[in-house]
């Protein structure tokens, strides 16, 4: 891995605070399923991104492809850009947090 490689890597290990199998579950949730930009009324930008970034928790570093690669700094990007937008008040139940779940950060953590 390239030294941008490891930083990137060190990078989506900040943002992503969730476990494989948390993230899995919260995936399964209506709750995920309920927020986000969905193409076509189909699955939302952020809960597909969620199974990706499952498929990367569950790998090997060194198995990482230049895909996965690509997903974890647009990973880092999104949690940086969506956290700066943190609403006022209780964020435990809002859309807000939902997304952000989905993209393997849950800022109640």
């Amino acid at each position: 891995m390239s030294d941008d490689d490891d930083q990137t890597r060190k990078d989506f290990d900040e943002a992503v605070n969730m476990t494989a199998s948390e993230l899995k579950k919260w995936l399964d949730t209506d709750e995920s399923k309920s927020v986000g930009q969905k193409k076509d009324g189909g699955e939302s930008t952020g809960h597909e991104s969620g199974r990706h970034i499952v498929r990367i928790l569950e790998k090997k570093k060194a198995d990482l492809t230049d895909d996965d690669l690509k997903h974890m700094r647009k990973v880092v990007g999104y949690v940086k850009r969506h956290s700066a937008q943190k609403p006022k008040g209780d964020i435990t139940d809002t859309d807000w947090r939902y997304s952000l779940m989905n993209w393997g950060n849950d800022p109640k953590k």
